[in-house]
């Protein structure tokens, strides 16, 4: 069967728009335009179309997709294996979150009582599941699955207060670095308290801390464009700043 735009996007529930742009940045292309002009559409596009939804809904990029569903060594079978089990992770949370939403009424109610550990425990769980849908692949490459689960149970047993101080270090990192950037010294004093408390950030979620591992983190923030946006948002070159500082150090600097 074949669809226009129009039918197409009626069809998965998107905007012809939206089908369009997919058309403009290369990444779902109609399978021909039509004597008229139209953009008509068979089975492998409307099959393209379903992957790239799952993985939208996943909350990858539509750069990364097009990386993945334009490979030549793109598996269509593995993928939706794959997205099952992104969407059953996402279901195991998303009925966490309810369970805790339940408690917490019983809880106002005077039905139950509730540990605090338990009221956090869907809020650090959708933490796990953000962080590993956005760099699993890559964390996991770099250093290892026993590294990143033993980082994500770290994390599970963090107490409120815990919870509390990291969450208030990483504005403090956030804030220092700033203003250090304003100096344009990555071996200044305010840099290198920048980088002690990215450590310091680090290590309540690190099983074990080690410069090499610091120095390494501190390139993929350049390397990965997903980690240069999230610095860059405020100050361009803020990462690569940031960079320079964690190699001073930790003593890795080329």
């Amino acid at each position: 069967m074949e669809y226009t735009v129009q039918k197409l996007a009626h069809l998965a529930g998107v905007s012809t728009r939206t089908l369009r742009y997919y058309d403009e940045i290369e990444i779902l292309k109609p399978a021909r335009i039509n004597s008229s002009g139209y953009r008509i559409y068979g089975q492998a596009e409307v099959d393209r179309l379903q992957q790239i939804l799952f993985y939208r809904e996943l909350g990858v990029s539509l750069d990364r997709i097009k990386e993945i569903v334009t490979a030549p060594s793109f598996d269509s079978a593995a993928a939706l294996r794959e997205h099952r089990e992104k969407l059953l992770e996402k279901k195991e949370q998303l009925e966490l979150l309810i369970a805790n939403v339940n408690k917490t009424i019983a809880l106002s109610e005077g039905r139950i009582n509730m540990s605090n550990k338990e009221k956090f425990e869907g809020f650090k769980k959708k933490m796990i599941e953000d962080n590993e849908n956005k760099y699993g692949n890559e964390i996991r490459e770099k250093y290892g699955n026993d590294t990143v689960e033993a980082s994500n149970a770290k994390v599970m047993n963090m107490t409120q207060g815990q919870h509390e101080e990291v969450t208030a270090l990483a504005e403090k990192v956030t804030q220092t670095l700033a203003e250090a950037f304003k100096t344009g010294n990555p071996e200044g004093e305010l840099a290198q308290k920048a980088a002690d408390l990215h450590k310091q950030w680090l290590c309540y979620y690190w099983k074990e801390y080690s410069k090499e591992a610091h120095a390494g983190l501190a390139q993929m923030y350049v390397d990965d464009e997903r980690f240069t946006a999230y610095y860059d948002k405020e100050q361009p070159g803020t990462a690569e700043f940031l960079r320079d500082a964690i190699h001073i150090y930790t003593g890795m600097k080329q």
